[in-house]
Parts: structure tokens; sequence; C-alpha cells
């Protein structure tokens, strides 16, 4: 049976984005965000996290910072009545300072790799599907798939081919009224 997702970036969207954010002492979700989040699963979306985490290519922090970060956020989510489907991230960047993470890669957005594998994963029906990202390679990524609901939270450029909203609450907010 598909499933209706919400993707949501993280850095921006989840948590404040303070500079390469790799361990929890400094993760700081944003306001409403819990409530929102707990909001899209009520109303039946799976939530799936794409995130790119060039501090991980950069030296910033590691892999394993980051699955303990991630452990940790979805603890807390979970304890506050919220469920992440899967969290799918991108250490790569063609000038990462590791050798091991210096590529060009098809999961890095705003390709669109780590949303076809969540698609694949996760059995994902796109027509019902959105996208919540602050970075115009976010909507990119969601457009190249095929996205129908795409929200902005704009903090900059917008990309022309999103709606733009202030933060995840008024995306969350949009996206229930709209289907």
């Amino acid at each position: 049976m598909t499933v209706a997702a919400v993707f949501l970036d993280r850095d921006g969207v989840i948590n404040e984005d303070s500079g390469y954010v790799g361990h929890w002492d400094s993760f700081v979700f944003l306001p409403g965000v819990v409530d929102a989040m707990r909001e899209l699963c009520d109303a039946g979306f799976a939530l799936i996290i794409v995130t790119n985490q060039s501090g991980i290519g950069r030296g910033f922090y590691t892999e394993e910072d980051f699955h303990r970060l991630t452990e940790q956020m979805s603890e807390e989510l979970s304890q506050q009545g919220v469920s992440v489907a899967g969290v799918y991230f991108c250490p790569h960047l063609p000038e990462a300072t590791l050798p091991q993470y210096r590529k060009t890669c098809n999961c890095r957005k705003p390709s669109p790799g780590l949303i076809h594998r969540a698609i694949e994963d996760l059995d994902v029906d796109l027509t019902r599907s959105a996208m919540v990202g602050d970075k115009i390679s976010d909507m990119q990524a969601a457009l190249a798939v095929g996205i129908p609901y795409r929200y902005q939270v704009i903090d900059g450029e917008s990309y022309e081919d999103c709606i733009p909203v202030g933060n995840l609450a008024e995306a969350c907010k949009k996206l229930l009224a709209a289907v």
C-alpha cells in the first residue's frame, strides 16, 4: 500500500541552521515544528527527512555523529507523538575535504537521489506528497521527481515553482487545506 509523504529538509526547516549541525548539543528545534510534524502524522502523512550533510565531507563531524544526532532527534520526536518514517542524507560534495566524500553524486540535492531512494524503500505515492525545504535545491529535487506540493521556507532567494511559507507550521496548514 502506498503512502502519502511529506519530505522535509532538516537544517532550516526542522532545526535552526546554525551551520553544520552535527551534534545534539547544537540541535535546536524551530518554534512550532514538533506540533506541525505531529499534525502531519495525524493526517496520515509519512514524514521523510532528506538532507544534504556536507559537514561530514568537510570533516566537521562524522557519519557516526550524524546517526547519533538523528537517533536523539527521532527519540525526542517520538516522545512527543511524532513518527519519522525515514531519514536520508548525502555527505558528498565535489570539493569535500575528506577524499572518500569528494565526488559528484545523484543524492546531493538538487539531484533527486535521496527522494528516489525513499520512494522505493517506503512505497510513496508522489501524487499525494509534498516537499518542505528552505533552499532552491530542495525545490529543484522535488520538481525533478514530480512532487506536486512544494513549500519553500523563505530565508533568501525563492524558487519560482513553489509556494513560499514562513515556516513548517505554515506549510502544514497550507498543505492540509489543499489535500
